[in-house]
């Protein structure tokens, strides 16, 4: 809703930013200066920040030069082509910067997105021929390589270590000087469509800098904000690239246009986890420059109205920076947004830090069925990743549409595959996405045929290198899929195994110590053997981990030996008891693994002698070390025990359910599932 905006000296009307009016144009408290303060703390161990000597490097020894070769070569041109000495000394050309070096929120060690500026007589095929063997020449450039076929033509290289991806626009100008400004639309007139779309870069990232209340701010949040979407962060995959992220960031600073970059992050969250997707994400109203160039409008061109979560361009020609964005991709950011306003609010309520919101997921736990995409090729052929990325979403599309998959998430980042049975130029990259199937009512196990699917992606993949003359001999793209067990067959262990984490007993124990000691030993104590002493010896009980017991019975037989005591001296407690013990028991054990008594290998839990003080404490003394042991008999019928060696005086009956426990933790893990059942 509109409504004026009064300051109070100059009683002039606020600045107007974006399409509607600001939510809120409330000052920064002094406590957002400190969340701010905490947020670039914990920014800095990522490297989000440049120092002044890297910048200083980027600014003057790389691209100073490059600039300076870019004006050499347009001259040597231009004599070429016989223009007069006095036109030659003035003819210019220049070097713009656009992406996040121009935005300002690069990192350390990233690329540069660069673009040439020419005037109307160099000509495209100047730029790839006598530009590429100038650049070639240059003992200060290496990895030199040109990709003239692709949408927006590049030549990509390393400059003094650098990576920088170069692109050319010829105006319709006679000479270049060093102010000219490309934001105005008139300077799109008489163009191709490859120069435009190369200009396009330099010209949004312009318009977005100048639509934002606060550069600074903005800047701030961008850094936060792309840090934390490295989970989802590639517009190739159908997630959203660094341009859409900006200007969501940019939406964002225009709604609060005077709050600093710890509140903007909160607010960036509940804005978009709460936006009725596919209405469009609009910096300013749409211009028509009558240059009859397509443009992004759901009105006119049908297609537009498919897209699922447009984010425009605020430069014209207005185009949608999220195409590719499918409804996996779109239901995996919408629950990254409700996730980050969780943790923001935690943060913002003194609940958490800041580096609980850059904590990466792991996305190998999260899904119980994955796909996996294989591509095996020659070291010279890098461009061929780039190809299969751009065509996985054809994949995704074919499962999306599959009636029996519900979501199929992929993951940005690829993994190389073993080196086994290859050849040293030879190496295989692999990429990952998770899939969840729909549960099928009334139906134990439903057969999924996805040969076409998988088939579909493979031959779009051969056809388009072999359009390209990418395809070699020996060259193999393969997608299969795996269930989670079997993933550490091709990945390292960290990536496979469940991050550890603090167990609710350790903290419950951490935090109630004195109060849980005495609780426990009202189960523990020797009181229910009639006051007598605890004696030290052990008694050994086996629960059979398939989920058989061993009678009942044998069980009291087993315990009444190892107390002995007469058959009718068997302790009789009651099932609530029972439970309890079971519950204290464990909460015992990670209580001496809280005070350092207690350690832990890959087969078992060893509790060690117990000092004096805790002796006393406890009413309780051990003449050798407890034993929690993990240990298995394969011969005895196939089934697995598990063997609890426990003081004489605790009586505890443990039942756990696992078919293949392969280690300590694992049965660690169902044992405590079991007892919290209780």
């Amino acid at each position: 809703e509109n409504f004026p905006i009064i300051l109070s000296k100059s009683k002039q009307p606020q600045k107007h930013y974006g399409i509607t009016s600001a939510i809120s144009l409330a000052p920064p408290r002094e406590i957002d200066h400190l969340y701010t303060k905490k947020l670039c703390d914990a920014m800095k161990p990522f490297g989000v920040f440049e120092d002044e000597e890297e910048l200083n490097h980027r600014l003057l020894a790389v691209l100073g030069k490059l600039n300076n070769l870019v004006k050499e070569w347009i001259a040597e041109i231009s004599e070429l082509k016989n223009l007069p000495p006095s036109a030659i000394s003035c003819v210019g050309g220049k070097i713009f910067t656009f992406g996040s070096y121009r935005l300002g929120v690069h990192t350390k060690g990233a690329d540069i997105d660069a673009l040439c500026v020419a005037p109307r007589h160099v000509e495209r095929i100047d730029f790839f021929q006598s530009f590429f063997e100038k650049l070639k020449q240059h003992e200060e450039i290496k990895d030199l390589r040109a990709v003239e076929d692709a949408f927006v033509p590049v030549i990509k290289f390393k400059f003094d270590g650098i990576e920088i991806d170069l692109l050319f626009a010829r105006l319709a100008l006679q000479s270049i000087p060093d102010n000219l400004d490309l934001r105005g639309d008139s300077i799109l007139k008489n163009l191709d469509i490859r120069c435009i779309r190369s200009l396009n870069g330099c010209r949004v990232t312009d318009e977005i800098l100048y639509l934002v209340p606060n550069k600074e701010n903005f800047r701030l949040t961008l850094r936060a904000i792309k840090l934390w979407a490295k989970r989802i962060y590639s517009n190739i995959l159908g997630f959203l690239g660094g341009v859409s992220w900006a200007m969501l960031v940019a939406r964002t600073c225009q709604l609060y246009p005077n709050a600093v970059a710890a509140t903007l992050v909160h607010k960036f969250f509940l804005v978009f986890s709460k936006w009725e997707w596919p209405n469009p994400v609009l910096l300013k109203q749409p211009e028509d420059s009558n240059l009859n160039l397509p443009v992004w409008d759901p009105r006119v061109n049908p297609s537009d109205r498919y897209h699922l979560m447009p984010i425009i361009t605020p430069a014209y020609p207005q185009q949608n920076s999220t195409y590719n964005v499918s409804t996996s991709t779109r239901t995996i950011m919408t629950e990254e947004f409700k996730h980050g306003l969780s943790v923001t609010d935690e943060i913002l309520q003194g609940k958490a830090e800041w580096p609980k919101l850059f904590e990466p997921p792991n996305f190998f736990q999260k899904y119980k069925y994955v796909f996996i995409v294989f591509v095996q090729m020659y070291l010279t052929q890098p461009e061929l990743i780039g190809l299969v990325e751009s065509k996985i979403r054809v994949l995704v599309g074919n499962l999306e549409r599959n009636e029996y998959i519900t979501l199929a998430h992929v993951n940005p980042q690829s993994f190389p595959g073993s080196k086994e049975n290859l050849n040293e130029n030879e190496f295989v990259s692999m990429w990952f996405i998770g899939i969840i199937f729909k549960k099928v009512e009334n139906a134990e196990s439903v057969n999924i045929d996805l040969t076409f699917d998988i088939q579909s992606f493979t031959d779009t993949v051969y056809r388009q290198a072999n359009n390209i003359n990418m395809l070699k001999d020996g060259m193999k793209i393969e997608a299969t899929h795996v269930k989670k067990k079997q993933l550490h067959q091709y990945l390292p262990p960290e990536l496979v195994q469940k991050k550890k984490r603090v167990c609710c007993f350790a903290l419950f124990c951490r935090l109630t110590r004195l109060f849980l000691v005495p609780f426990i030993l009202s189960f523990f104590s020797s009181a229910e053997h009639s006051g007598a002493e605890p004696k030290l010896e052990r008694w050994e009980f086996e629960a059979d981990l398939a989920g058989q017991q061993p009678p009942g019975q044998l069980q009291r037989h087993r315990l009444r030996d190892a107390l002995q005591l007469p058959e009718q001296q068997t302790p009789q407690t009651s099932v609530g008891h029972r439970r309890r013990v079971r519950l204290l028991f464990i909460r015992f054990v990670l209580f001496l693994q809280e005070v350092e008594i207690a350690t832990v290998d890959a087969n078992s839990l060893i509790i060690r002698k117990c000092d004096a003080n805790l002796t006393n404490l406890l009413n309780v003394s051990f003449s050798s070390s407890v034993e929690f042991n993990c240990s298995f008999y394969p011969q005895i019928c196939c089934h697995q025990y598990l063997r609890v060696a426990l003081p004489q005086h605790i009586f505890t009956q443990v039942k756990v359910k696992s078919s293949h426990p392969r280690n300590y933790s694992r049965v660690k893990k169902y044992l405590i599932k079991s007892l919290l059942k209780y």
